[in-house]
């Protein structure tokens, strides 16, 4: 096994540890997503070793995502709210980062720099209030 291929595996594993069985336990029409759906859908995430680099990196930045989102809740809906769309936003940078790097259209590397300015400034606002609200 290759240290991309174990480092890869660990990240799976730590995001299904994270997530639980409820973090993506339903779907957008409300029904409950079985354990087996739930592990194929995990599994189909997985960056392999075939997949284009941009695959890859966009698979890299899922995963880090949901694992990132993975934290407990404090039943605070506005400091869940926040705490939730950090690492959403940092998601939507790390692809737009990927499109930069392996994109092609001058259209789309434009729209992904601003992606990135906004969504860092976001964070940053969101971090300034989760520091002065989340006592």
């Amino acid at each position: 096994m290759t240290t991309i291929h174990f480092k890869r595996l660990t990240l799976a594993a730590a995001l299904v540890g994270s997530l639980g069985t409820s973090a993506f336990a339903q779907h957008a029409d409300h029904k409950m997503m079985d354990q087996g759906a739930m592990q194929k859908m995990t599994q189909d995430m997985m960056p392999k070793e075939s997949d284009p680099a941009s695959t890859r990196a966009f698979k890299d930045a899922d995963m880090k995502m949901m694992k990132d989102m993975g934290v407990a809740y404090s039943g605070k809906a506005d400091v869940d709210f926040v705490r939730k769309m950090i690492p959403h936003h940092q998601g939507a940078i790390d692809m737009a980062q990927v499109e930069l790097a392996h994109g092609t259209d001058p259209q789309l590397k434009k729209m992904a720099q601003k992606v990135i300015d906004d969504q860092n400034k976001e964070i940053s606002q969101m971090q300034d209030w989760l520091k002065k609200n989340s006592k």
